[in-house]
């Protein structure tokens, strides 16, 4: 098997897994980062239930995002995942970074979700 970045990805998101799960009153907020977009999702895994979800191809960001590759791009789907997570009644959650460094855009849309309101 060669090792590249894509190989290395994916065995840290599988290590990640095996430790961290979400319930109903603490979900799992899954962060997948593509070379354009970024996706986070709040999911309960004991339902196997997607709570609340945000992306940068909803419609209320692609309008005003220049780039949707950029970290200010996704601190704004940090602050829309929050915002739908808290009108849920959701305030604590684990955090899944899918296996990316947290560093960059992950790191960007983790510290916005905080500042709105979410405890992680």
């Amino acid at each position: 098997m060669t090792i590249n970045r894509k190989n290395l990805v994916q065995r840290r998101h599988l290590r990640i897994r095996k430790k961290v799960t979400g319930t109903a009153e603490r979900p799992r907020l899954a962060v997948f980062r593509s070379n354009l977009h970024i996706y986070a999702q709040l999911i309960d895994d004991v339902a196997q239930h997607t709570l609340a979800s945000a992306s940068t191809l909803d419609k209320e960001l692609r309008d005003k995002l220049g780039s949707s590759s950029n970290c200010d791009a996704s601190a704004e789907v940090g602050k829309l995942v929050a915002q739908r997570a808290l009108s849920k009644g959701i305030e604590k959650v684990v955090f899944d970074r899918g296996g990316n460094l947290y560093h960059g855009r992950v790191k960007a849309l983790a510290d916005a979700a905080r500042e709105t309101g979410l405890n992680f």
